[in-house]
């Protein structure tokens, strides 16, 4: 045992994005259950610092730790089996950051900490759930999420899907 303090090695997963602005527009889509259904899964995000995060009827859920529109949104990510009371993973932290770029949007989202083993399929899934906001702010209709996902999963090195 040692009293002295210690650096982790936490993995983090970190994506920037150029979306199609305005900001407000974009927030919109990160924070509104009509919009995020289309991207990142049924739910709601409570517009609020103590919120509840509830996405994917329940597989993920979360309280919001920031909230500060349109530029920042930040909320823990619990991985929920259909029949689970307590998640059987580690917590992790989701941050998204907005800030303007000439008449777009840079998007960065950080992932921390990714769990061991989980980090080619965490940068799969982000990479697939960001294509699919890009497509709906740019008024395209998204390919379909495991067509996205596959693509996705051979880039990173992802052996099978779960599931």
């Amino acid at each position: 045992m040692s009293d002295d303090g210690q650096l982790g090695t936490d993995t983090v997963v970190r994506f920037e994005r150029v979306l199609p602005g305005p900001i407000e527009r974009v927030w919109a889509y990160l924070t509104t259950s009509a919009h995020l259904a289309g991207w990142l899964g049924e739910g709601t995000i409570e517009p609020r610092a103590g919120g509840a995060v509830d996405i994917g009827k329940g597989h993920i859920r979360g309280i919001v730790t920031q909230w500060k529109p349109p530029r920042l949104l930040a909320y823990t990510w619990n991985v929920f089996g259909p029949d689970d009371v307590e998640s059987p993973f580690p917590e992790s932290y989701v941050m998204i950051e907005l800030k303007p770029h000439g008449d777009d949007v840079l998007l960065t989202l950080t992932h921390r900490p990714i769990l061991a083993g989980f980090e080619g399929l965490t940068r799969t899934g982000w990479h697939t759930l960001l294509d699919m906001l890009g497509a709906l702010l740019r008024g395209e209709e998204p390919e379909p999420r495991q067509v996205l996902m596959e693509r996705n999963r051979l880039r990173y090195g992802v052996e099978k899907l779960p599931g």
